[in-house]
Order: C-alpha cells, then sequence, then structure tokens
C-alpha cells in the first residue's frame, strides 16, 4: 500500500511539473498539450479509449501467456537434452534480432487481421526472454544438490519438476517482467499492420496512428498514457505473482513483502 502511495506522489508531481512548464513557456497545444487538456480528451473519448485499450489488453495478454507456456515448454527439453540445447538455444534467442515491422505483413497475410495475428506478433517478442531466462535457471542447479538427489535415486523427471524447475522460478519471473511490459510494444506494433482497420474498432496502435494522422495530439498523448499504464499494470503483476511465489522461501522477495 505504501508503495502504490508513493507511486502515485511521483506521478502526481511528474503531472504538475508537466503542466507548470506549458504554461509557463506558452506551449501550443498542437505541439504539447498540458496534462488537463489530455484529461479532458480522455473524458470526451472515454468510450472508444476503453474500448481501444480493452483490444490492445487482450492481444498483449494472450501473447504473453502463450510466451510464457512456449517459452517454459522449450527451456525444460534444453534442460533435458544439452545437445539439443547447444544446437538450436542461439536460434531462439536471435528472435530478438527479427525485424517485427518486417515480418508482421507476413503475419497478417498468414492469419488474417485481428486479435490472433495481433497477440502472434507480442508473442513473437515476448518468447526470447522467457526462454533465455528460464533456461540458464534449470541449468543452474547447484551441484550439491543435484548430486543429494542421484544418491536418492531420484529419476529424471524427479530432477527436473522437483530440483531445476523450482530453481528456475526466480529466473523465470525475471524473464516475465521484462516480456510483460514488451508484450504491450508488441500488441502495438502488431496492430499498426494486423489490427482492426475500421475507425472506432481498432487497439491502441491504430487508434494512436489514427491520432496522429488526424494531428489529434492531446487524444495521442491520451493513448500513449493508456499504452504506458497497461504496461506498468502487466509488470505489477508479474511483480506481485513473483511475490506471491518466492517470499516464503528465496531470498530474492523475504525483503519485498508488501505492506
Amino acid at each position: 500500500m505504501k508503495l502504490a502511495i508513493n507511486n502515485l506522489l511521483v506521478l502526481a508531481g511528474f503531472l504538475a511539473i508537466w503542466q507548470m512548464a506549458v504554461s509557463l513557456f506558452h506551449v501550443p497545444p498542437y505541439m504539447l498539450p498540458g496534462p488537463l487538456i489530455v484529461g479532458n480528451a480522455v473524458i470526451h473519448r472515454f468510450d472508444t479509449l476503453v474500448h481501444s485499450l480493452w483490444l490492445t489488453t487482450q492481444a498483449a495478454a494472450l501473447g504473453l501467456a502463450a510466451s510464457i507456456f512456449a517459452g517454459v515448454a522449450i527451456s525444460l527439453v534444453f534442460a533435458q537434452w544439452r545437445g539439443l540445447r547447444r544446437l538450436l538455444f542461439p536460434y531462439t534467442i536471435l528472435l530478438q534480432t527479427v525485424p517485427i515491422v518486417a515480418i508482421a505483413p507476413l503475419i497478417l497475410m498468414w492469419a488474417g487481421s485481428g486479435v490472433t495475428s495481433v497477440a502472434l506478433v507480442a508473442f513473437i517478442i515476448c518468447l526470447p526472454p522467457i526462454i533465455a531466462n528460464t533456461t540458464q535457471g534449470l541449468i543452474s542447479v547447484e551441484e550439491n544438490l543435484l548430486h543429494l538427489f542421484l544418491m536418492h535415486n531420484a529419476t529424471a523427471s524427479q530432477i527436473l519438476f522437483k530440483l531445476r524447475l523450482p530453481n528456475a522460478l526466480p529466473n523465470l519471473f525475471v524473464g516475465v517482467r521484462i516480456s510483460a511490459g514488451i508484450s504491450v510494444i508488441g500488441a502495438i506494433t502488431g496492430e499498426l499492420f494486423a489490427g482492426s482497420s475500421r475507425v472506432g474498432e481498432g487497439g491502441l496502435g491504430y487508434s494512436i496512428l489514427y491520432a496522429s494522422g488526424q494531428l489529434e495530439t492531446d487524444y495521442l498523448f491520451a493513448l500513449v498514457l493508456a499504452a504506458s499504464s497497461l504496461g506498468f499494470l502487466f509488470f505489477f503483476i508479474g511483480m506481485f505473482l513473483e511475490w506471491y511465489f518466492l517470499h516464503n522461501w528465496h531470498e530474492s522477495n523475504r525483503s519485498e513483502i508488501p505492506e
């Protein structure tokens, strides 16, 4: 609770400085609207803004959830077969270098426009951090613990699910926190190419493109703030889940119990 209040105070201070700056320097609203003008745009376009935010939330959440499931599954395979990991792991990390802007039109042709294509773009962006961090956690088990399991005749599946996977949870949540923020970026990027092109039916990405083309700077800033808020929401959900699963046994979260 205290952390949330501190964050709100920081936000309020930032908005106050922003408003004072545009008022003091007489910045034209079409160049940089103040928070009051942006807030007015939110009120007048609230229904459209919420609808766009909901569409982007669905796509980003689907892409993030799919990347977590797929990333953990791939990492478990890599942890079991070292030769396969050495062969394929570099190619999974190369997904980070794929120019999404270039392949988004291809995804549009393959899957058509809509939430599925947008979620697929978010999935591609979110997957590498999950694989990289989870795999590192799975293969970084302390050798003495591994020998202890072997002394008790533990099977390969028992070592994997009772030793390696719990050991990898902190690393997994690092990947989740990274992917939580970029999932929104991936969804918005996907919407620029694969989202609905009908006015009032697109997500934040299409709405940002539309507002920019119409020079509706106040509404553009409202959309950007909505996207940022969504990224923060996903990030804090990831932080809460990390605390929930780790605070009872892992030192990284013992001293970060929410007040």
